[in-house]
């Protein structure tokens, strides 16, 4: 049956590896413009986000400025971007005005007061995920800054550039799922023990806290969103994630949700720091009327020489 368009068009840190979003491009992407706009950077800590997404590379962009709280990796990532001015603080570097926008890279708990006061200040933002951290009211408020201050704003979801994601992205906005019936998002990273990070903020995280890897096969595949969730915990033997040994007395190490969606369909995803040897790293799929993709291929396999 052919397909119709339908409505709705320092250690290796999993999730962040394959973000190869030119494999399935057939040429080159060719700049329209030679002007530069000038970018500054916050934050080099232990995912050294900062430098990882190659704006420094960009043939329009110039990295103006950087910043970070400790003197040694506000010089390392200055260094990595070829940069020489320098700011100890995002609070200082968003008072240069020559500054169009900003890419925060700073830690999760600070990532939405940092995007509002980059905005407030005039900037646009790219800011590394999560946009917002445990906090309805920080989304809010995020939300209402977009909106009054006319900015672009942007959540650099790995996921969506993966190969599978990406994909399945094509092939929905081709129309080749119709609506979306169920989908899945895996995000699995053992954490026997904690990560290095600043507050020690990643010690004892709660896991749907952090689940923009996991919810972008469907929210980056659909455009769409959630209404509704039910989450389940697992209470595992993992010493951080005890409620006596993590900031916010979290004794959840894994986590699963359903979601009911937008479109009316359903999405399991799941976030789990306690299951050793589970694969690592984000995996997802999705289920529509007229075809399923799990990672690159689609089904019913006549239909995939159908696709862009």
């Amino acid at each position: 049956m052919p397909f119709t368009k339908q409505d709705g068009p320092q250690t290796e840190i999993q999730g962040f590896d394959e973000t190869d979003s030119t494999r399935r491009q057939d040429k080159a992407w060719q700049p329209v413009s030679d002007r530069k706009i000038r970018v500054g950077i916050a934050g080099y800590g232990v995912c050294r986000f900062g430098a990882s997404f190659g704006f420094q590379h960009h043939p329009n962009v110039e990295i103006a400025a950087v910043c970070d709280i400790s003197p040694e990796r506000c010089a390392e990532l200055a260094a990595a971007c070829d940069c020489q001015k320098t700011y100890l603080s995002l609070e200082e570097m968003v008072k240069d005005q020559s500054l169009e926008a900003i890419f925060l890279g700073t830690d999760a708990p600070n990532h939405a007061h940092h995007a509002i006061l980059c905005l407030n200040h005039g900037k646009h933002v790219a800011c590394a995920v999560p946009a917002v951290f445990g906090s309805l009211e920080d989304a809010d408020r995020l939300y209402e800054t977009v909106k009054t201050t006319s900015l672009e704003y942007m959540m650099f979801e790995t996921s969506a550039y993966h190969p599978p994601c990406y994909a399945m992205r094509t092939a929905y906005e081709a129309g080749a799922f119709g609506k979306i019936i169920y989908s899945e998002g895996q995000y699995y990273h053992y954490f026997p023990t904690p990560l290095a990070s600043h507050g020690e903020w990643r010690t004892g995280l709660p896991p749907m806290w952090y689940p923009t890897h996991s919810t972008a096969y469907y929210v980056a595949v659909t455009g769409q969103s959630f209404t509704k969730v039910s989450c389940q915990g697992f209470k595992g033997k993992i010493p951080q994630f005890q409620p006596d040994a993590n900031r916010y007395q979290n004794p959840f190490d894994s986590e699963v949700a359903l979601f009911r969606t937008s479109a009316g369909g359903s999405s399991r995803m799941s976030v789990c720091w306690g299951m050793h040897g589970s694969g690592g790293g984000p995996t997802g799929l999705v289920h529509g009327e007229l075809g399923y993709m799990h990672g690159t291929s689609f089904q019913p396999a006549e239909d995939q020489a159908k696709l862009p």
